[in-house]
């Protein structure tokens, strides 16, 4: 599965919360989930809740399934908690160093600063 490249204001509706990496705007104009039928809240399972912390996960870095189950078995494996050690590597990579570092103003443009080739490592 390739990269959400739709709008990411209505992503960050849909999970309720506003994620920096991801993009500058804020949800607060709309602050309801997108959708028509949008409104209408039922009890949130436990596989909902954990559903919800992972794609906030991968929408924030801007990584595929396929990675973050990568860099979760890689967590895993490692002798320190998988929590903080998933973040670390996360962290790690070139797009978030160069978004961090205030080269870009989002995730999305550093990953694209990177493979346009004007980071140089």
């Amino acid at each position: 599965m390739s990269r959400y490249t739709g709008p990411r204001v209505k992503k960050m509706r849909a999970l309720g919360v506003e994620l920096p990496g991801l993009s500058r705007k804020k949800i607060e104009r709309r602050p309801y989930p997108p959708g028509q039928h949008g409104q209408a809240r039922k009890k949130v399972s436990e596989f909902a809740l954990r559903l919800h912390e992972k794609q906030k996960l991968r929408y924030n870095y801007g990584i595929g399934e396929r990675q973050l189950r990568g860099l979760m078995t890689e967590a895993l494996s490692s002798k320190t908690a998988p929590g903080k050690k998933l973040i670390e590597l996360l962290e790690r990579r070139l797009d978030n160093a160069v978004f961090r570092a205030g080269f870009a103003l989002t995730i999305p443009a550093a990953r694209q600063l990177v493979a346009h080739g004007h980071v140089l490592v």
